[in-house]
């Protein structure tokens, strides 16, 4: 396979497993999506809570379906929503207490999870694709940002 086939074949397969990394997920847990999982993982990334809006440009969601997510989550109380004391139009997302112990107790499966994904890589392995993903990103992020200039 040429470079330009590998690239091609790279960037059509981050979609195939994209699908296939959401459903092996949402099979992990029954009672959490994959997508839900990612939105509290990236509330626990800011130092104070951060608005709906924060989180869902950290994640790479629209601020409509962080929104929506956020309200599931808060049904199941695992996040309270807050109307921002500066800003009445922002909300905050803050993830409970329920949250932080139902996720502590999964956190073996997680990593059994996570082991199972990247089985057969060894450290070199792991940083190359590390790199690229990182490389991959920031491409991404160049060619957005391009795309709202326009």
């Amino acid at each position: 396979m040429n470079e330009l086939e590998k690239k091609a074949y790279i960037f059509g397969t981050m979609f195939s497993l994209s699908n296939k990394l959401q459903a092996t997920g949402d099979q992990f847990d029954a009672n959490i999506t994959i997508k839900q999982w990612l939105l509290l993982v990236g509330i626990a990334t800011f130092k104070e809570p951060p608005t709906i809006s924060e989180v869902a440009n950290y994640v790479g969601y629209s601020r409509q379906n962080a929104k929506r997510m956020a309200a599931a989550l808060q049904e199941r109380g695992f996040v309270t929503i807050t109307k921002d004391n500066n800003d009445a139009r922002a909300l905050r997302i803050t993830r409970t207490p329920k949250c932080m112990e139902y996720f502590a107790g999964r956190g073996q499966r997680e990593l059994e999870f996570l082991a199972e994904i990247f089985d057969g890589f060894d450290a070199e392995l792991t940083d190359g694709l590390y790199q690229g993903l990182s490389r991959l990103e920031k491409n991404v992020e160049k060619m957005a940002d391009k795309a709202i200039d326009s």
